[in-house]
């Protein structure tokens, strides 16, 4: 867990959704490895399915069948794994170890919370309230602005609704381009070693905080609140 303490404390946190509130890779790997299983091939190995789950669509038809965006057969395979995920969404994703303790302390300090996610809200809405999330106050989809993440648009109509200015609005996120979006934003951007990063050092991103786990989340922002205690429990 590294993070300034000359960094502003927010008045509202925003999260990515998965790999970062919630651990969906399961459900959306059970969806390609459907596909997979009908055309007679053998399952590909969660273990390498896991690490493209913040990707979507197109990590996954990546994982299981080689294919990129723009690839022949890959739009029909997207939009059948689409379908396959949205009749199975919630049979093995949970909220990620700690995360409700997150939740309920942000509450109890008087902060808003949010989720800004590139999925789809004819999947984010039906997900959210199924695995705990429908008390988050605002909740912005992939397709709620004209851009997804990298682009600022989603955190900054986040911060609208939550009539809260961007700069005092943290974004939490398991991939880069969560860290992209929030620096664009004016967010202080925080990165998670507990989600879907792979191979990837996060540390590389350059996210103004790095946490571990959800709960090293309530410690910095104890420590922004109280920094007299927090030096001295550090000395």
């Amino acid at each position: 867990m590294t993070f300034s303490s000359a960094l502003p404390a927010p008045r509202a946190v925003l999260f990515d959704l998965d790999g970062t509130l919630a651990d969906t890779a399961p459900d959306l790997a059970a969806a390609v490895n459907r596909m997979r299983t009908e055309r007679g091939l053998e399952p590909t190995p969660y273990a390498l399915l896991r690490p493209t789950a913040s990707a979507g669509a197109r990590g996954m038809i990546g994982a299981a069948f080689g294919l990129a965006p723009g690839d022949e057969g890959y739009e029909a395979l997207r939009v059948e794994w689409f379908e396959r995920y949205q009749s199975a969404m919630a049979v093995h994703s949970t909220l990620f170890d700690g995360i409700p303790d997150l939740l309920d302390g942000l509450k109890a300090a008087g902060m808003a919370w949010g989720i800004v996610t590139n999925k789809p809200a004819r999947f984010t809405d039906p997900l959210v309230p199924l695995i705990g999330l429908a008390h988050a106050d605002c909740v912005v989809s992939g397709d709620t602005t004209p851009h997804a993440k990298p682009h600022p648009a989603p955190l900054l109509e986040a911060a609208r609704r939550l009539d809260i200015d961007p700069a005092h609005c943290w974004y939490v996120g398991d991939d880069l381009r969560d860290i992209e979006a929030g620096r664009a934003a004016g967010m202080v951007t925080v990165a998670c070693n507990w989600g879907y990063c792979g191979a990837i050092d996060p540390t590389t991103w350059g996210a103004d905080v790095q946490l571990d786990t959800p709960r090293h989340l309530l410690q910095v922002l104890r420590d922004l609140a109280d920094p007299a205690g927090a030096a001295k429990a550090a000395a």
